[in-house]
């Protein structure tokens, strides 16, 4: 009788252990800057651990060269992390495991549907704006199809969980999202499952982040549960927006930071999660503005909002 393949096991870490996990898709822009000063200082604050992982597990969408130049970034802006940076695209022996376990535990089925045939039978959107999965494939493929790629089976089921930031959240997986995709049509993992694996893995039990990754957390939820892996606490802080409401990313041209302006846009940084450094330290060195932030950082100061436009 096959067994399924076992994953490491987790770090058993009680101490807080945080991350800032970018995906190289251009330079750190101002919105990336403010999840990581966010992020830094939860850790800093509470005497824990931060760690930096690069989240190059989307293969197309990464730029050459981008990941080292957000650690350059980083550093110019005086972050600190603990231990080697972990780069998600040489841990796929990983996803696989995972992946492998959820098959022999029949958690997963493959899949045949394209983007344009579900279209064609499901006009309800998703939470993240993708369309509703029908559950075509739920119960074996068509005569004549080939897998695609791998669903995960999700359940009728209320996730209910409290955001330290955002307050108490709720997320139907079945009526608001549907069997989601592991491991994709083009031979990618999905995000869901490195970034489940990957935080488990590394010990982190503290997760803050943008809250645009706030619909994702109760698929990470059912995930690790899947995988009888720990979940962490999680923070989604307001992320930076446009005029136009927009999230400031690659696709809307966000302009990268530069580190020349480093305790100016640490400050702009620290307004915009609701701690506005003292006048007398707007022009600080970088060395004194963390220092302060470090001891003035309470996440119940950051505003309970999706998205902030700092020209409003």
């Amino acid at each position: 009788m096959a067994t399924s393949p076992r994953l490491p096991e987790p770090v058993a870490e009680p101490r807080y252990r945080g991350r800032f996990a970018p995906s190289p898709t251009g330079p750190l822009h101002f919105g990336s800057l403010v999840a990581a000063v966010g992020s830094y200082l939860d850790a800093r604050a509470q005497g824990g651990e931060w760690l930096v992982r690069i989240e190059d597990v989307d293969e197309p969408r990464t730029v050459p060269g981008a990941a080292d130049g957000i650690l350059r970034t980083l550093e110019a802006f005086g972050f600190a992390w603990d231990g080697e940076v972990v780069v998600q695209s040489r841990r796929l022996d990983l996803y696989h495991a995972a992946l492998s376990r959820l098959q022999l535990d029949g958690k997963v089925y493959p899949c045949a549907c394209s983007r344009s045939e579900i279209a064609a039978v499901r006009t309800r959107a998703s939470v993240d704006g993708g369309l509703l999965y029908p559950g075509t494939c739920r119960n074996g493929l068509g005569d004549g199809k080939a897998a695609r790629a791998w669903r995960l089976r999700v359940p009728d089921h209320d996730f209910r969980f409290f955001d330290r930031v955002q307050g108490e959240s709720r997320q139907n997986l079945e009526r608001e999202v549907g069997d989601f995709v592991l491991l994709r049509a083009d031979g990618q993992y999905a995000y869901q499952l490195a970034v489940v694996v990957d935080d488990a893995l590394q010990g982190v039990n503290a997760v803050v982040r943008g809250v645009d990754l706030l619909d994702s957390t109760a698929r990470q939820m059912w995930l690790q549960q899947c995988l009888d892996l720990p979940t962490p606490t999680y923070a989604h802080l307001p992320v930076v927006v446009n005029a136009a409401g927009e999230k400031l990313s690659k696709q809307t041209r966000a302009a990268a930071v530069d580190p020349a302006q480093g305790s100016v846009q640490v400050a702009a940084a620290l307004r915009f999660l609701g701690h506005p450094p003292p006048t007398e330290l707007q022009d600080a060195p970088l060395a004194d503005l963390w220092r302060w932030a470090i001891g003035a950082w309470s996440i119940t100061r950051v505003p309970a909002v999706r998205g902030i436009f700092p020209g409003g």
